[in-house]
């Protein structure tokens, strides 16, 4: 009902509106318009009706929350990936690691003759384990440049960092991931 009274004014002015006044109804125009787009990305990603209702509540925080940190010129498309990178670090967190001890030992690879993609998985998750140990600036940058191909610029409108604080944790970042993963090679 709240919805069609306000139809006629476009995303842009709600978002104007919003920050000129900071009337959280304004904004709460715009997140309800884009609900079921939410959901549909959630629900793509997490692939659970619970989990996906509960990520767009999460994202409409992180929505309040990122709004006063840049501006935001297209809604639609700045809620989408808001939604896109939530729901991928959700399925990130989600990921189970291997314990090392339970990983076959060298005669038992070679003897299956799967040794070079066993070596591969190994790696893949000596590196999960060692970005689980990266601080969280370290493995936000970390993933924002290598694993989404973000640029410096990209990645200190997306956190609020400055560049020289997002080159300064990939660069820490890139020298403590190859310090733990020798550290857990020697094992």
């Amino acid at each position: 009902m709240i919805q069609q009274a306000f139809k006629h004014i476009t995303d842009t002015e709600l978002l104007k509106k919003y920050q000129s006044d900071q009337n959280k109804e304004w904004l709460g125009i715009l997140l309800q318009r884009y609900t079921m787009l939410l959901l549909g990305v959630c629900m793509k990603y997490l692939k659970n009706e619970e989990e996906a209702k509960d990520a767009v509540q999460q994202i409409f925080l992180k929505a309040l929350n990122e709004l006063g940190k840049y501006p935001v010129e297209y809604p639609k498309s700045w809620l989408y990936k808001i939604a896109c990178n939530f729901c991928l670090m959700k399925l990130r967190d989600r990921k189970e690691y291997i314990a090392i001890e339970k990983i076959p030992a060298l005669s038992e690879i070679q003897e299956s003759g799967t040794e070079i993609n066993t070596e591969r998985e190994l790696n893949l998750n000596l590196l999960e384990a060692a970005m689980g140990e990266l601080n969280k600036e370290q493995k936000t940058c970390i993933t924002l440049f290598y694993l989404q191909k973000k640029s410096y610029q990209q990645i200190s409108t997306l956190t609020g960092f400055s560049l020289l604080q997002v080159k300064s944790n990939i660069q820490n970042g890139k020298r403590n991931l190859k310090i733990i993963m020798e550290k857990k090679q020697s094992f």
